[in-house]
């Protein structure tokens, strides 16, 4: 992924220009989920099907509550941010 899209994902709207119709598709139910798990929209959900089958769905929601959850974990115990690995570009 490129910086342009990295910075772009700060920000509190995606830039739709910047992703394909599946990326855009994931980073929307993503968004949705992580603001209220209960209330993703309908459209949402099918734009997502429209892209992905059954077991891809399964696996953008595991990867999708599995970090919410470590960023709840985290947040609550005040842990401090890990600086990125050395392995990471920039």
């Amino acid at each position: 992924m490129g910086e342009e899209k990295l910075l772009d994902l700060q920000e509190e709207t995606i830039d739709p220009a910047l992703y394909g119709p599946a990326e855009a598709a994931a980073l929307a139910f993503a968004d949705a989920m992580v603001r209220d798990s209960r209330a993703v929209p309908d459209e949402t959900f099918a734009r997502l099907r429209d892209h992905f089958d059954e077991g891809e769905v399964v696996e953008i929601a595991l990867v999708v509550g599995l970090f919410t959850y470590f960023n709840a974990f985290n947040n609550a115990l005040r842990m401090p941010p890990t600086a990125p690995s050395p392995w990471v570009r920039r």
